[in-house]
């Protein structure tokens, strides 16, 4: 096991991760940007190192600074956490060249997971079901592209290869509206993502998303561990989880599960993933891989009794994995609500100093954020301060405490999205589950 770890990120996840290490004794050293000196994790971390200015790319994306913080401390790995980094190949190989462990997944994996393209063929390939689309990239003539669409039937969605977090996708629903489409999506992927390549696929239009996590060790053994529907979302940006997903029952979350568990081992993965679904008609369709600990992660720890980031740090120093899929129980349910500092109205971010802060509490409520009284919120990161995690014997039970918790939950001195998600649980298609993906952004009126 590592004597030291460095945690590569800021914010409520590298907290989560810090205290992950102190239970399992290992070191820890907080790597921050000059904004970040007085984050929690990094007052509580064995050692501490600034590796930048506030700007993410001068700091928390600065890759030789990390590599230096990891070799002056003596650290033997590197824990990434989610963004930034974290599904970064290149990261990751430059990690392990320089003598540490990447508390992640292989950078060639990362590689092919991370081409939409790819790992849509690695998941076919696997037995994975994926949405009808072109089976690769698409190529420059358009008569092609023109056919492949009619084949497909609209509306068909153009995705960027290399996209992610809701960028570099476009619906279209007219074969006049097809090739201009193509057009600017190629150019907005080769802005935004160094590629221009895209390709094709149905849109289906009213799905759930629903996601499925998996470990895998490096002695060929994998496992799923049931399902999370994130179906709750504005502008492809999740705000409320929960697992188990509404009318998954325990056969179908087994023959996918099981499904997600065989590609884990035939690609060689290694560490926790996440498999992403569109859930439409008692159908699954893969639409992406997350080679890292997602935000999410707790509701699934809380429905199982299994530390995501504790199995992630035993797999990468080469352990096996510490359960086997009989050992997996779904037992009750949970709900996790994304804390943001921003208008819960207009969702403008709102930076500031927290002048009072009160944690919800009572049995089963967990809260995973980095912020206390005097702690000043900076402009210049993702908006996210805490999640705010229930979990109950039944959904009703569950929901309940969550509505209990939010009415608790004090943040004062900035604007909080908690009046949304206080909407959200007196909503009466959420309370009864299933809506789809479209839901929430239809209620607001955007």
């Amino acid at each position: 096991m590592f004597d030291k770890i460095v945690i590569a990120n800021r914010g409520e996840i590298a907290l989560r991760i810090l205290r992950c290490c102190k239970e399992m004794g290992i070191g820890t050293v907080a790597v921050h940007s000059s904004a970040d000196r007085d984050l929690k994790h990094v007052r509580l971390a064995d050692e501490s190192v600034c590796i930048g200015p506030p700007a993410s790319a001068d700091s928390y994306l600065n890759v030789p600074a990390i590599i230096s913080a990891a070799e002056v401390t003596d650290a033997m790995a590197i824990h990434p956490g989610y963004g930034f980094l974290a599904e970064n190949a290149d990261f990751a190989e430059r990690v392990e060249q320089s003598g540490f462990a990447f508390i992640g997944p292989r950078p060639e994996t990362i590689r092919l997971m991370g081409d939409k393209v790819s790992a849509i063929e690695s998941m076919k390939a696997s037995g994975v079901p994926c949405v009808p689309g072109s089976d690769g990239p698409l190529g420059d003539d358009p008569e092609t592209n023109i056919k492949l669409a009619r084949k497909i039937g609209y509306p068909i969605i153009i995705k960027a290869a290399a996209g992610g977090g809701g960028r570099g996708m476009r619906v279209v629903h007219s074969e006049a509206a097809l090739l201009n489409a193509i057009s600017l999506t190629r150019a907005e992927a080769q802005a935004a993502f160094s590629s221009d390549v895209v390709y094709l696929e149905k849109f289906l239009e009213n799905p759930r998303h629903i996601e499925i996590q998996v470990l895998a060790d490096q002695h060929g053994n994998a496992i799923h561990l049931a399902e999370r529907d994130c179906s709750m979302q504005r502008r492809h940006q999740k705000v409320v989880e929960e697992a188990p997903a509404p009318g998954i029952t325990p056969e179908i979350r087994a023959k996918i599960g099981g499904r997600c568990a065989e590609a884990c081992r035939k690609i060689g993965y290694r560490g926790a993933g996440t498999f992403e679904f569109l859930y439409e008609d008692g159908e699954f369709y893969f639409i992406e891989m997350n080679t890292r600990i997602q935000v999410e992660h707790p509701v699934t720890e809380m429905i199982t009794g299994v530390d995501l980031v504790k199995e992630q740090i035993r797999i990468a120093a080469n352990e096996k994995l510490s359960h086997t899929q009989d050992e997996i129980i779904v037992r009750g349910h949970a709900f996790e609500c994304r804390l943001n500092a921003e208008d819960p109205e207009t969702f403008m971010p709102s930076p500031g100093t927290i002048s009072q802060f009160h944690s919800p509490g009572g049995l089963g409520v967990r809260v995973d954020s980095h912020i206390y009284n005097g702690y000043c919120v900076p402009p210049y990161y993702d908006s996210m301060i805490g999640k705010l995690i229930v979990h109950g014997d039944s959904r009703e039970t569950a929901m309940a405490r969550m509505r209990t918790a939010l009415s608790e939950c004090v943040i004062e001195g900035i604007k909080t999205n908690i009046p949304l998600h206080q909407d959200i649980f007196s909503d009466a298609a959420f309370q009864a589950g299933g809506a789809n993906i479209h839901y929430l952004e239809k209620k607001l009126g955007l």
